[in-house]
């Protein structure tokens, strides 16, 4: 008889997980197909770049970490400050352009049991597995100092990307949560070939060395650290 339970009681788990997943399959259809591309590919053409709301979710689960995307979609604050494309967003200023907060929409926010499907559903997405090598970071040794250095004075990207709250720049997301929020192997690929994910993508291809992207990640998790604190 607890043998029989015990099989019943499996059997409703796996059918509770597979009605969540399909929950999710639901909501994001019903409620985010609209600002996000769930079905590939990406934008091939200025146009269709411009039309573009929120970021692709068809490789969501080849890009995001899980846990962090449950409790995003609870709680989501923005990770781009001028929006998805930036020069919808800015207004002149005293000191030149300035973000148009007026213009920005907030992300809606899920309830717990809508936010685990919705999860799930995304983590079912695997679009561009070819792009995609597993193991490809391995974890190193880095100073925050050294790391910044790579960062902003050698590649430049400090003009586009925020490294703690209120400094860097804000065209593009920021990167003192990338650590919590975005796969290593992805980042691994994304970074050596933004174009192979997105090819209309403002992000230029440093041509960046195995030894750099590692360097550059391992600054992403140090960042994340310190902004934990």
């Amino acid at each position: 008889m607890r043998l029989i339970k015990l099989w019943i009681a499996a059997i409703m788990l796996v059918g509770s997980s597979i009605a969540g997943a399909a929950d999710g399959v639901a909501i994001l259809n019903a409620q985010c197909s609209d600002c996000h591309n769930l079905t590939g590919p990406a934008p091939a053409t200025l146009q269709e770049l411009w039309s573009r709301k929120g970021p692709d979710l068809f490789y969501a689960g080849n890009k995001y970490k899980a846990a962090w995307l449950e409790a995003w979609l609870q709680k989501p604050v923005r990770i781009r400050p001028a929006g998805m494309f930036f020069a919808d967003h800015v207004k002149p200023g005293a000191d030149g352009d300035e973000i148009d907060a007026a213009t920005l929409t907030a992300h809606p926010a899920l309830f717990a049991p809508e936010s685990n499907a919705v999860t799930a559903a995304l983590m079912a997405l695997k679009g561009n597995p070819d792009l995609i090598t597993g193991g490809a970071y391995t974890q190193g040794n880095l100073s925050l100092s050294s790391g910044e250095m790579l960062f902003d004075k050698f590649k430049g990207c400090l003009a586009c990307h925020e490294i703690e709250p209120g400094y860097g720049g804000l065209s593009g997301p920021e990167v003192f949560t990338a650590a919590q929020r975005l796969q290593e192997d992805w980042l691994v690929s994304f970074l050596r070939n933004p174009h192979a994910w997105d090819p209309m993508v403002f992000m230029p291809n440093k041509h960046l060395n195995d030894a750099d992207i590692r360097k550059i990640i391992d600054y992403f998790r140090l960042l994340s650290e310190e902004v934990a604190q």
